[in-house]
């Protein structure tokens, strides 16, 4: 059996694209493999949001030729493909700096891959062209059996921010049909799946078809989904401030499926800089945003994304960012120094902040934001909370999983756990995770 090795970087909806391409690939009768020394197809699933993500991949690439060659000397034939975002905005300029690359495919066209692979026996392939048809309309059944799992709703986006590659690499908004997004939930319930993320470039943009071929916007995807005999959980990333409307606001107050975890990036405090990134929203309305959800969800933990150092960001605008995180407290969050995306309106940009500027306002912030991760989790020790088990943990006996408020959780219990839901009494936050005993007697969880 041929064999076939994935290696996905960067974001949520790579990894859902890499876990496709495994099926695809295994319908065509390639296994996985962890190994890339036995594998007889290696995809590079890339990423063009960090800074010299390219550069990164020509590395790679780099490593992969010596190890194709000396597949070749001894009698292996071995398929070198570059796909993602990095893929679509390079295109041919791979095959011309890498010659051991067989195929470059963009993300709307992963399902071709059989072809491509079949083509590039005779000759380079590159397919980068945004197709008519639907991808997920010629992918096969998911192969998984993940208690957690995501699932694409929508790709693409309109916004434009002037930082951002994600609209030439992955094209404009689409949604899924509701349809189609219940029959994958149904799949993944059936295959051991009991907590659902909902996934896309601007999820909360999603404006697919509903059953009566209307346009239907999020919350009626999860009031459908949550209807699902043995789905427990959902959860929904990445979203824009601006599409966070009034029916979403109110389904998390409203769908007992839907986690009190909102990932919403904000990029910076300072209106100026926001407006200079595209973003249209200010920092005061963000405030705002996230109190209407606080109202409906008063325990809700939040999650953002920052850049500081983007191109003319001042010391005081600098500031309005920390007063922002200061104010509103975020469990978790994403933080990164501003770098230059070639083919972007901020790349172009005179006004680069210095380097060691950005250096230093990145360690302030992150100083600021694991402050008050650390202060969260350690706000759980001493409550029971519901952790869903999703595998064996680090230890003989002991199983791992996430509570409500997506922090990770590790504590004794059978494997015969994962896959539902357990009561835990935190005993101890550490650094990354925390610490629990499984309550078994009801009356001591009350």
């Amino acid at each position: 059996m041929k064999k076939a090795y994935v290696k996905s970087y960067g974001c949520q909806m790579n990894a859902y694209d890499a876990g496709r391409m495994s099926d695809l690939l295994g319908s065509q009768g390639y296994a996985a493999t962890e190994s890339v020394e036995e594998a007889d197809v290696v995809i590079l699933n890339t990423c063009h949001i960090r800074e010299k993500a390219a550069d990164k991949v020509y590395s790679e690439l780099g490593r992969l030729r010596v190890l194709k060659s000396a597949r070749a000397e001894a009698g292996l034939d071995t398929r070198i493909v570059v796909a993602g975002c990095v893929a679509q905005a390079e295109g041919k300029e791979i095959l011309a700096r890498s010659p051991a690359v067989d195929v470059v495919v963009g993300p709307q066209n992963y399902h071709r891959l059989p072809d491509l692979l079949a083509r590039s026996g005779s000759a380079r392939v590159v397919d980068t062209e945004f197709p008519v048809e639907d991808k997920f309309d010629h992918l096969p059944i998911r192969r998984t059996a993940a208690v957690s799992s995501f699932l694409t709703v929508q790709e693409g986006c309109d916004k434009f921010c002037a930082f951002c590659v994600v609209p030439y690499t992955r094209g404009a908004e689409v949604s899924r049909s509701v349809e189609a997004i219940l029959d994958e939930a149904q799949k993944l319930v059936r295959g051991g799946a009991r907590e659902i993320t909902l996934i896309g470039q601007n999820v909360n943009a999603y404006h697919g078809v509903g059953a009566d071929g209307a346009s239907v916007t999020l919350p009626t995807v999860m009031r459908a989904l949550e209807a699902i005999p043995g789905l427990l959980r959902l959860r929904y990333t990445t979203s824009h401030p601006n599409d966070m409307a009034d029916d979403l606001i109110r389904a998390h107050g409203e769908i007992a499926a839907l986690m009190p975890y909102l990932h919403l990036p904000v990029q910076s405090g300072s209106t100026r800089v926001l407006q200079a990134m595209n973003r249209k929203h200010t920092g005061d309305a963000y405030r705002r945003l996230i109190e209407r959800v606080r109202r409906v969800r008063p325990d809700i933990a939040l999650s953002s994304d920052f850049i500081v150092g983007f191109p003319g960001e001042t010391d005081v605008e600098f500031e309005e960012t920390m007063r922002l995180v200061s104010e509103i407290g975020f469990a978790s969050a994403f933080s990164f120094k501003y770098s230059p995306r070639p083919g972007t309106p901020a790349a172009e940009r005179e006004d680069a902040v210095p380097e060691a500027v950005k250096s230093e306002r990145l360690a302030a912030l992150q100083a600021l934001l694991d402050d008050q991760r650390h202060a969260f989790n350690a706000s759980a020790v001493g409550h029971v909370v519901e952790v869903l088990v999703e595998k064996a943990g680090r230890h003989p006996g002991q199983v791992a999983g996430k509570t409500p408020h997506l922090l990770p959780v590790q504590f004794d219990a059978p494997a015969a756990t994962i896959g539902t839901v357990v009561p835990v009494r935190v005993i101890r936050a550490g650094s990354n995770s925390l610490f629990g005993e499984a309550v078994t007697d009801e009356a001591a969880a009350a």
